[in-house]
């Protein structure tokens, strides 16, 4: 049983299981050189809560897959409103938004200083 290792590959797995549930505008953020407390945070939206919820639901999925030892989240809150998600996987976090509360808190400007991250996802 194989581990997924890196903070990076991480955080292409989670991309990767937000794409899969046909989450919105992914973004991930390189924050290791400007963060004491993550590396990098995934960003994505839904349309509505379930599909926020889903989002949640297979991205935590993704990290118990078969051939690979289990990631389990330090943390997962706002689940039951699925307005804003977001799981702590440490060196990865997730934030998983309903698209308007997105809008709203708008972290790709709060972190504007950090690069993002382009993966090639599977369709």
């Amino acid at each position: 049983m194989k581990k997924i290792s890196g903070s990076k590959n991480l955080a292409r797995v989670i991309a990767q299981a937000a794409h899969d549930t046909k989450a919105k505008e992914i973004t991930v953020l390189d924050l290791s050189k400007i963060s004491g407390f993550t590396d990098y945070f995934v960003i994505a939206s839904g349309t509505s809560d379930r599909q926020v919820q889903a989002i949640c639901d297979n991205m935590l999925a993704a990290m118990h897959k078969k051939d690979e030892k289990p990631v389990h989240p330090l943390g997962v809150e706002g689940y039951q409103k699925g307005h804003w998600i977001l799981i702590d996987f440490g060196s990865v976090i997730a934030h998983i938004f309903y698209e308007e509360v997105r809008n709203f808190y708008a972290l790709e400007k709060l972190w504007g200083d950090a690069p993002r991250v382009r993966f090639q996802l599977r369709y």
